[in-house]
């Protein structure tokens, strides 16, 4: 009886840590702290850094696997909006623990017109408190955040449709752009 007494209170125990570790990684992504840095490569092997994205609109998605259904729907439906995006002066990058010849493969599939930057040491998606387990695998929560040009999150979107996204995306960013947020 004590054994499992210490059992369950050695699980509670590393269920609180897991909780405080995953809300201490949240807290780094809160609405209105600065946007955590990054330097990663994209599909092409080009580094981009968030310090590169200062002074203009920022829209950082983030997505589990490249080439699965609901990645592909999301990316494409970012694709398919990115005149717009570019209209407002907003640019757009999406995330994944992907490899680059892995976005490079999944970029020249679905033609995709922006960069998608990979984060095979899973830094910058820990960073921003999307890094989840599925199943054993390491992977980002499909999450997205506008970052203001001054590097601030100003919205996060901690569950996403992936078909229809970016229309959500887009309107919440023009309404931020008007009310000078």
């Amino acid at each position: 009886m004590r054994t499992v007494a210490i059992r369950c209170a050695t699980l509670l125990a590393g269920a609180f840590l897991a909780l405080a570790l995953v809300t201490a990684a949240r807290a780094a992504a809160e609405l209105g702290s600065p946007a955590p840095a990054f330097k990663l490569q994209d599909q092409d092997g080009k580094w981009h850094s968030l310090s590169d994205y200062s002074g203009q609109w920022l829209v950082l998605y983030f997505y589990p696997k490249d080439m699965t259904p609901g990645c592909t729907t999301q990316a494409c439906d970012f694709r398919d909006n990115i005149f717009a995006f570019r209209k407002v002066g907003a640019a757009v990058l999406g995330i994944s623990v992907d490899d680059v010849e892995s976005h490079k493969k999944f970029a020249e599939e679905h033609g995709l017109p922006f960069p998608i930057l990979a984060d095979p040491s899973k830094q910058t998606t820990r960073d921003y408190g999307v890094l989840r387990s599925l199943f054993g695998m390491k992977l980002a929560s499909r999450e997205t955040f506008i970052i203001d040009p001054h590097g601030k999150i100003v919205k996060h979107y901690p569950q996403v449709d992936p078909k229809g996204h970016s229309q959500v995306v887009l309107k919440d960013l023009q309404a931020l752009q008007k009310s000078g947020a």
